[in-house]
């Protein structure tokens, strides 16, 4: 069995209010360092058996069609996940 990950991300132009919240909060708790946070999802979509070149394409156009709202969010990543 292997697993593909799908990370999606709000496009750049467009305001992220649960990423500015947590970064608003992460030096309010003693995590200094980070200058800006966005907020994104992360699908982990799980095959049998190896995951093929073809099952990696077919995940990817999941991510454009179903998975991300194309008019908002960006599919930055569709890879298979370390063992």
């Amino acid at each position: 069995m292997a697993t593909i990950v799908v990370h999606v991300m709000p496009k750049p132009e467009l305001l992220d209010p649960q990423g500015k919240a947590v970064g608003s909060a992460l030096p309010r708790l003693g995590f200094d360092g980070f200058t800006a946070v966005r907020q994104g999802k992360r699908f982990e979509l799980t095959v049998d058996g190896e995951a093929t070149p073809e099952l990696l394409a077919q995940a990817r156009r999941a991510a454009e069609t179903l998975l991300s709202n194309p008019v908002i969010e960006d599919v930055v990543a569709v890879e298979v996940a370390d063992a």
